[in-house]
């Protein structure tokens, strides 16, 4: 009697088999890459009002310190956005001299909003989840580098995310604190940090005779890895 089935067919259970599994792995593995923060948040650019701020020419060529904008960055938990006053200071009219012709036309949004009373809409670059808490004063007394979560952001003309920001780059700063932590009057010195620091293996950084281990002893030692840490 001639079988019902041909022969072949018996290889049919082994391919889709095959061909599930795989299938699987594909999703799982596509999912652990692309559905991450890593993929779709480091580099997000948003486009701010009118000429925006260039952190290049302000933190970086003019040297300005971070602490002159996010003025409350040592006392609260965020990172205050500095108000159009804070900008009008330096770029009221003429406050430039004349030959910042050039410049105050590409200002004249701040002027516009200090007239106005109306704040300038900056669109926020880093925000984490409302169920998870970062506290920057915490941080910042620490010795955490603005450079270690924020990149060398006195090289940007626009701002972007240099990081992640996921859990599990939380905790790997909080697993290995010494590599992160630099002395407390360096922190905003992101030059300094990115030149002297962070591009010098760990075991080979000291400055003025501090090592990374008395860091730890002198700032933040066992920094927590438990749930309520960040999540309350």
């Amino acid at each position: 009697m001639k079988p019902l089935f041909p022969k072949w067919m018996n290889t049919l259970p082994t391919v889709a088999f095959a061909l599930v599994n795989g299938g699987v792995i594909l999703v799982v593995a596509g999912m652990w890459y692309y559905a991450t923060p890593k993929f779709w948040e480091v580099g997000y650019m948003p486009v701010q009002p009118d000429s925006g701020f260039n952190h290049q020419i302000h933190a970086g060529k003019l040297g300005m310190d971070c602490r002159y904008c996010h003025s409350h960055v040592e006392e609260s938990w965020h990172s205050n956005v500095p108000s159009t006053q804070t900008c009008y200071g330096c770029h009221s009219e003429g406050k430039l001299g004349p030959q910042a012709s050039a410049t105050d036309e590409k200002v004249q949004f701040i002027r516009d909003s200090y007239e106005s009373g109306k704040p300038i809409e900056w669109r926020r670059i880093h925000k984490l989840p409302d169920y998870a808490h970062f506290p920057h004063n915490v941080h910042v007394a620490a010795g955490v580098s603005c450079y270690s979560c924020h990149g060398q952001i006195a090289g940007m003309p626009v701002v972007a995310q240099a990081e992640s920001l996921s859990m599990a780059w939380c905790l790997d700063c909080h697993r290995a604190p010494e590599e992160h932590l630099v002395p407390k009057d360096r922190v905003t010195d992101l030059y300094w940090v990115e030149r002297e620091w962070m591009n010098t293996p760990v075991a080979d950084r000291s400055v003025e005779g501090v090592t990374p281990e008395q860091l730890l002893d002198s700032l933040y030692r066992n920094p927590p890895e438990h749930c309520a840490a960040c999540h309350f």
